[in-house]
């Protein structure tokens, strides 16, 4: 059966994270069980979000049970990339169409299946419900367990209509869909004291490939990804890890707290986007792990690594320290471009919030000090205003803001959701010192701060008829002599 409103509601009360009781204890008179309302789905569904949390299982058949309009709007949108198979990069849609709708899609649906198996012969198949296919009632449980029958391939029903509600809803969903079908279904060749679970990362542009080299000269291993780069069968059996690493995404804590529950498994949130993050973390794995010996390896580790890339980073906090910059903290990881202005010596004047919790907003003042400026509105007048003001150098943010930042004729970095750049890790932060670096000395800017060869040519001709000099001034840019190849 389809999730009732009321199961779903208990999986929004059931999280009872930091940034929940904040919230609770600031809005007391709202509820945390209440309905989702029109509007809240704007910008990203339940649907979308649980496709970016199972997509990334690289050999199983994701296939969307509605129009195939839903398919084509979240393909390709995030760059979480694979090592090995390509199956997930394949569109499967049953393509409801009128008189399926009518009808009904469930026989179209199991059809679709079968021939999806015998073609391409998956690890599992996952089967996502839209709107319209809950509306109209189609039982992807009951076909799900049919196809699972007749080919022996797991089928598993993911329950996200996109009315359900927002992008966390739609990770917790996903979650569940995991430990109801799929988590404990297999066990691995072999065990190890050192086996950990990393869930809520989804190697976005291969951000994980960053960080599991260093696990790897520790002696831990990863028995599931969860769920960047993850083949089925490892997820399978991620019940047997010593420890699940909560990355990132909050979303998926029930995930952790019911793995916590059922099978023993002790649970840490970490980060491993900035260099005290990526510190923080190594340090509380082996901690958590409960080995002497994996601790002073791991400090050992951290000493190196650190080492090497403050070495790395000299050069560019040279070029870089004490550039004004302006940062937006709506985009993708920018916690971690937070970190690494400050890393980089850039003093941040200002930052640009959305839809903060009170926490997060605490946080932020700490770091941009009390003379740091904090917008909510974003408006493009409000941002040109603060770039004259405080003359700043340089804007960090999405691509909404590009045209805001050619206004005021400052360099802009495009941190956003669809990079192609991995930002974890030690190597992380030299990427993002890298991408600034050439932001800010890209030889455009020496062409856009000369004035207009017609406002030379009238500057000129009002000089020549008043008998004056003429004299002209630009915000300051970097000049050629400055630049050094890195």
């Amino acid at each position: 059966m389809n999730p009732t409103p009321e199961k779903i509601n208990d999986s929004f009360s059931e999280s009872n994270s930091e940034d929940t009781r904040q919230q609770q204890k600031l809005h007391k008179k709202k509820s945390s069980t209440q309905l989702p309302q029109p509007g809240t789905t704007q910008g990203s569904c339940a649907f979308d979000s649980a496709m970016i949390t199972l997509v990334p299982i690289t050999d199983a058949a994701h296939v969307v049970h509605g129009p195939s309009g839903c398919a084509a709007s979240i393909w390709g949108s995030y760059s979480s990339l694979s090592s090995g198979s390509m199956l997930y990069k394949i569109r499967f849609s049953s393509d409801i169409d009128e008189n399926d709708i009518i009808f009904g899609g469930a026989k179209k649906l199991y059809k679709g299946i079968l021939e999806l198996t015998r073609r391409y012969k998956p690890a599992a198949v996952f089967v996502y419900s839209t709107c319209i296919t809950a509306l109209i009632g189609d039982d992807i449980e009951g076909v799900c367990k049919n196809a699972t029958e007749k080919t022996g391939i797991p089928t598993i029903p993911v329950h996200c209509p996109g009315f359900i509600g927002n992008q966390n809803l739609g990770n917790r969903v996903a979650g569940e869909a995991l430990l109801e079908h799929v988590i404990g279904t297999a066990e691995p060749d072999t065990s190890t004291p050192n086996d950990i679970n990393l869930i809520g990362e989804h190697n976005i542009a291969g951000a994980i490939w960053n960080v599991l080299p260093l696990l790897e000269k520790l002696g831990i291993r990863v028995l599931a990804k969860i769920t960047g780069d993850a083949i089925y069968k490892e997820v399978c059996y991620a019940h047997r890890a010593k420890l699940n690493v909560l990355l990132s995404s909050k979303a998926l804590i029930n995930m952790a707290k019911s793995m916590e529950k059922k099978y023993g498994i002790p649970y840490i949130e970490e980060s491993i986007y900035g260099i005290e993050s990526i510190n923080q973390c190594l340090r509380n794995i082996a901690a958590k792990l409960g080995n002497s010996d994996l601790q002073e390896r791991t400090e050992k580790l951290i000493a190196e690594e650190t080492a090497a890339i403050d070495e790395k980073l000299a050069l560019y906090i040279t070029r870089l320290q004490g550039k004004r910059v302006i940062l937006s903290t709506g985009s993708f990881k920018s916690w971690l471009i937070i970190f690494a202005a400050k890393k980089l010596g850039m003093e941040v004047i200002a930052i640009l919030t959305k839809n903060n919790t009170e926490e997060n907003r605490i946080r932020v003042k700490s770091l941009v000090g009390q003379d740091g400026i904090i917008l909510e509105e974003n408006s493009p007048e409000e941002i040109l205003q603060i770039i004259n003001e405080n003359q700043a150098d340089m804007l960090i943010a999405d691509k909404r803001h590009q045209d805001t930042s050619l206004t005021a004729r400052i360099p802009f970095l495009d941190i956003n959701q669809e990079r192609n750049h991995p930002y974890a890790g030690y190597i992380g932060i030299l990427e993002v010192a890298r991408e600034v670096y050439a932001a800010f000395y890209n030889p455009v800017w020496e062409q856009v701060y000369q004035p207009a060869p017609w406002s030379e040519d009238e500057g000129a001709r009002g000089a020549g008829e008043a008998g004056g000099e003429i004299t002209s001034s630009s915000p300051s840019s970097p000049s050629s002599s400055q630049k050094e190849e890195i």
